[in-house]
């Protein structure tokens, strides 16, 4: 696994305050695959709070996913919803976990907030 992966959930417990705000939870198994291997992560969310852990667990929902493809996803170079439609990734089970989920994916190191671009659209036309 590589260590942006390892950090990304490494991270989730601490973001969850922040990222699972709204009346979601549910449980989402993640495997990863490298070709020769498949890693299991299990993300449990609840409001406000997220459990990361390792093994092929029941869960509400999997997604499976190469290395490469989720280390993209992690850093924010491709989006998660997009990778689906690729066929970069498969996803099974319910869907608003997978919602609920893609919340602490980064986006794309050069987007902007909207609503920050128009505050600064905003003072410009003054």
């Amino acid at each position: 696994m590589t260590e942006a992966i390892q950090q990304f959930f490494a991270t989730l417990p601490a973001r969850a305050p922040e990222v699972l705000r709204g009346p979601v939870g549910g449980t989402l198994r993640i495997d990863l695959s490298d070709g020769h291997r498949t890693e299991h992560w299990i993300v449990r969310m609840r409001p406000g709070t997220a459990e990361v852990s390792q093994g092929p667990e029941h869960a509400d929902a999997v997604w499976y996913c190469g290395v490469d493809t989720f280390e993209r996803l992690v850093t924010g170079r491709t989006q998660a919803i997009a990778a689906l439609f690729r066929n970069e990734s498969t996803y099974s089970g319910n869907v608003v976990v997978f919602l609920a989920f893609r919340r602490f994916l980064p986006s794309p190191p050069s987007t902007r907030d909207p609503r920050e671009v128009a505050r600064e659209h905003a003072r410009w036309t003054r």
